[in-house]
């Protein structure tokens, strides 16, 4: 059928029911009334109430470590630069670069002809020395016999025993002279002082060297254990302190891009503040056992002061407003605002010291179309840290 045809149509069944009013309006009116009443009940009602999707998590209370975070720097509690105390050259390299030393390993070996020639010499003076103080000996006894047969003067018995005087003093003289040349055969063998890493020989066989050198031949650093040196506002020394006197002062370090820990102990604070800038200079002492910690690395150190029962939540679900910190409580569907008060936030959790209590609902994602009693549709309830 055409479309004039339809309008047609219409038009004639609008004006047979018009007619049909026009001459019965008793039928209609039961009809009218129904459709008048249902259509104010629907205006008076309302459009029905909107319900917003949020997510939500489960407030937890549970024990919570009390940190302090600072950026701090690696020291190695030692570190001793290897130089010589002669001069000669370099005859042989007994490490490699870079290789953990121990106290007593021999690192370096200098060429020690020349000593070990003076030492052969100095050793055979002392031989002559000593047997002309044999022979003076000798010459003492044997005079002494003459002296008391008069046979002999007593000034030849006194210039004998000067002789063996001169003698021992000589050979005297020279064994110092041959333990001085021992020590210093002794430095041709240039050994580690301390147990540690070493860095690259500055110096390769043949180099010359001299105690005036001003770079060293290499630089032992003790990294098991070593140091972990940070700055603490002064606001915060009162509570350190207490922590250090109970002995619950611990220290973890990262390292950014590593996800190792190295855990240690605060050791020292230093005795004064820093005027100028405020700050006390703390230092712990990491074990370092799997050398995890580098001399020179910036880490992010965090101060384990105590451990507190707080509840938490996660921080994404506390809001801030000109009259506070408040979040959305659900309680059957229905979102409601709850000032609540933050203590501190630790990786990315709040914990709640008022306004909140242990296994209630609050919201986590979703507030921005929330008002005071909405109605919500929960998804993805979680504990905190899930």
């Amino acid at each position: 059928m055409s479309a004039r045809k339809w309008s047609v149509t219409l038009a004639a069944l609008v004006a047979v029911g018009a007619a049909a009013y026009a001459v019965q309006p008793s039928v209609f009116d039961p009809i009218l009334r129904l459709w008048k009443a249902e259509n104010a009940a629907a205006q008076k009602k309302g459009p029905p109430p909107r319900v917003i999707p949020v997510e939500v998590v489960t407030a937890v209370e549970r024990e919570v470590p009390v940190r302090i975070e600072a950026l701090g720097t690696v020291t190695p509690i030692a570190s001793v630069a290897i130089k010589a105390r002669l001069e000669s050259v370099i005859t042989e390299v007994h490490f490699r670069d870079g290789a953990m030393v121990r106290a007593g390993d021999l690192l370096f070996t200098l060429d020690s002809r020349q000593l070990e020639a003076e030492i052969k010499r100095v050793e055979a003076v002392i031989a002559g020395a000593v047997a002309q103080q044999e022979q003076a000996e000798r010459d003492v006894e044997r005079l002494g016999e003459l002296v008391k047969k008069n046979a002999a003067t007593q000034v030849q018995l006194n210039n004998a025993q000067t002789q063996v005087n001169i003698a021992s003093a000589l050979a005297g003289s020279n064994r110092a002279t041959l333990e001085n040349l021992k020590v210093q055969l002794d430095w041709t063998r240039i050994r580690a002082p301390i147990s540690g890493r070493i860095s690259q020989a500055n110096v390769k066989v043949g180099n010359f060297v001299r105690p005036a050198d001003t770079a060293p031949l290499a630089t032992i650093n003790q990294v098991q254990p070593v140091y972990v040196s940070f700055g603490l506002p002064q606001r915060q020394l009162p509570d350190l302190r207490k922590a250090l006197a109970a002995e619950t002062a611990t220290v973890q370090a990262i390292i950014p891009g590593d996800t190792r820990v190295a855990s240690g102990q605060v050791t020292m604070i230093e005795n004064t503040v820093d005027p100028t800038t405020g700050m006390v200079l703390v230092r712990a002492t990491m074990d370092n056992k799997d050398d995890l910690l580098w001399p020179g690395t910036l880490v992010n150190t965090q101060v384990i002061l105590r451990n507190e029962n707080a509840v938490v939540v996660p921080s994404p679900a506390v809001q801030v407003s000109q009259a506070g910190s408040y979040v959305f409580v659900v309680e059957n569907g229905v979102a409601k605002v709850r000032k609540v008060t933050v203590g501190r936030t630790m990786d990315m959790q709040s914990m709640i010291t008022d306004g909140l209590k242990n296994g209630e609902t609050v919201v986590r994602d979703g507030q921005l179309q929330l008002v005071d009693g909405s109605r919500v549709a929960p998804r993805g309830q979680t504990k905190p840290g899930a």
